[in-house]
């Protein structure tokens, strides 16, 4: 163990005297015959996280072990809980197999305790990243972005809401600097509603984190719109270190003011924006919606760009000569956009060349 007792408080003294893990937490003692239990990493409402040592495996890899809450007691209603928890283990092996998401390596039921197995990420999360290093640029917000809507798309065509994207739960891989999306909700509601079964009175359990989660969340009504909201709000935190909850809003329509503490274009300002809309309706309801959006605000920019640099004839500085030869601002614009295309379609044709070239050598 690797924390002063002193320091520790009730939930984690409580956990490391109650829990299987927390016993062997330290000890030479192997979990399963196989896991040896290192320490700690993290604690939520649904469970507890350890980083254990797989011994079986070459050179003994790193894993985390998850004991999700709550614990089951009740034999009746094992066999159903046991079937929700395999179901919903079997949707995270599934999507394991994408590079940006933990791998699933094994689970299991012992006592009515429910363990997941997962992949170690070693890598700061982005909320310790940008505690060390300050705020992100638009660029590195936009790369962010690219990357994670591309992550996010594959989730929710796989038909998983991740429910609680935030800076915590995105770590940046030491080893090739890939973003890793951890934690997903999904079990969690599940172990959440263990409880509940045979319940007349069944309660009611919000997965999420207060800030990041829109009001559809609160009210579980979770779409996959719920986690485009986190995915934005996520975006303005890297952009101002501001928590969400630290943030101004309009108490009339709940909508976030934080563009007066960023410094964004005023397309990229609009994409963000729509992602935390309140409303549903107004919102994004998809990743691949965003990304295409980026694509031509982007394209917009450059142009934008271009024509800034083109040069500008006064009307009143024009002589007869050049009068015959003076071209409306309409007209100006369309040329531009004409070259500018003409020049995107060049490059693009390169890049097919290049790539055709490629292809025939191997």
């Amino acid at each position: 163990m690797n924390f002063p007792e002193t320091n520790l408080s009730k939930f984690h003294c409580d956990v490391l005297q109650q829990t299987q893990l927390g016993k062997l937490c330290g000890k030479n003692e192997l979990f399963r015959d196989r896991y040896e239990i290192l320490r700690m990493l993290g604690r939520g409402g649904f469970g507890v996280t350890f980083v254990a040592k797989d011994v079986y495996l070459p050179g003994q890899s790193l894993c985390v072990i998850k004991l999700l809450y709550p614990k089951v007691e009740d034999l009746a209603t094992r066999g159903i809980a046991r079937q929700r928890f395999e179901r919903e283990a079997r949707m995270l092996a599934k999507l394991g197999s994408h590079s940006q998401i933990p791998m699933l390596l094994d689970y299991f039921v012992i006592e009515g305790e429910f363990y997941l197995v997962q992949e170690y990420i070693h890598g700061p999360t982005l909320a310790r990243l940008v505690r060390r290093y300050g705020v992100q640029s638009e660029t590195q917000v936009r790369e962010f972005l690219w990357e994670m809507l591309h992550v996010l798309d594959y989730i929710h065509r796989n038909q998983v809401i991740h429910r609680d994207i935030k800076p915590q739960n995105i770590i940046k891989c030491q080893d090739d600097g890939r973003l890793v999306l951890i934690d997903f909700g999904a079990v969690k509601e599940e172990i959440a509603q263990l409880s509940e079964i045979g319940d007349k009175t069944p309660a009611t359990h919000f997965i999420g984190t207060l800030g990041f989660a829109p009001p559809e969340q609160f009210s579980l009504s979770t779409v996959y719109a719920s986690d485009i909201y986190a995915l934005g709000v996520t975006c303005i935190y890297l952009l101002t270190r501001k928590a969400p909850l630290n943030l101004q809003c309009d108490r009339a329509t709940g909508e976030i003011y934080w563009q007066h503490q960023a410094q964004v274009s005023y397309y990229f300002g609009r994409i963000i924006d729509k992602m935390v809309k309140i409303s549903l309706e107004d919102r994004y309801q998809a990743a691949r919606e965003i990304l295409r959006e980026l694509v031509i605000t982007s394209n917009q920019e450059d142009l934008a760009e271009y024509l800034t640099l083109q040069p500008r004839m006064e009307d009143d500085s024009l002589d007869d000569d050049e009068v015959a030869q003076y071209l409306p601002p309409a007209t100006r614009t369309a040329i531009a956009i004409r070259e500018w295309k003409a020049r995107k379609d060049a490059k693009q044709q390169h890049q097919n060349l290049n790539h055709q070239i490629l292809s025939d050598d191997f």
